[in-house]
């Protein structure tokens, strides 16, 4: 009976420090990133980064940067349907374009399976061109542009996976 007793306590303690081992591997990691505490901000909202490595970690943050961008698409269909000057909706046109066909069909595809397939250098270009693209899009404006918190967000996320990315080389 002790031992069974024993045994329950040294595998309880066990799994706490694999646990904590892992809460310290997201504040380790996120050390290493432009943007601390929207890193850590963002793992810990994803259940899979409890029990992720560094490659797991890049993985959840690209998933990051593609929901983004989607809601970033989203919101630009929304602005071409009230945009009043055509010049605002040229922009918000071209800012399209680049969600969909760069970072959406381009990007974020090519920086999973690079991190997949175990090619880390692949994956970070794949962030930092979605990073250029949503940067790009928000200087095409000159000026106010309605999608600002939008195009900063992907661009922030998108240098945060860049950086743990390149902890896999």
């Amino acid at each position: 009976m002790r031992s069974s007793v024993f045994l329950l306590c040294v595998l309880g303690l066990s799994l706490t420090q694999i646990q904590f081992s892992r809460a310290d591997l997201v504040k380790q990691t996120c050390r290493q990133t432009p943007n601390y505490h929207l890193c850590v901000q963002t793992l810990r909202s994803d259940p899979r980064s409890s029990h992720a490595d560094v490659a797991g970690l890049a993985m959840v943050m690209v998933d990051m940067i593609k929901a983004k961008s989607i809601a970033t698409l989203h919101r630009i269909s929304e602005l071409l349907g009230t945009a009043p000057h055509p010049k605002t909706k040229a922009t918000l046109r071209r800012c399209a374009e680049l969600y969909d066909n760069a970072v959406l069909k381009a990007d974020i595809p090519s920086a999973m399976e690079a991190l997949k397939t175990g090619n880390p250098k692949f994956a970070e270009q794949g962030a930092n061109d979605a990073a250029n693209e949503a940067d790009s899009c928000e200087r095409a404006f000159s000026g106010a542009s309605p999608i600002t918190s939008f195009n900063r967000s992907v661009s922030n996320l998108s240098r945060v996976a860049s950086a743990i990315i390149r902890l896999l080389l």
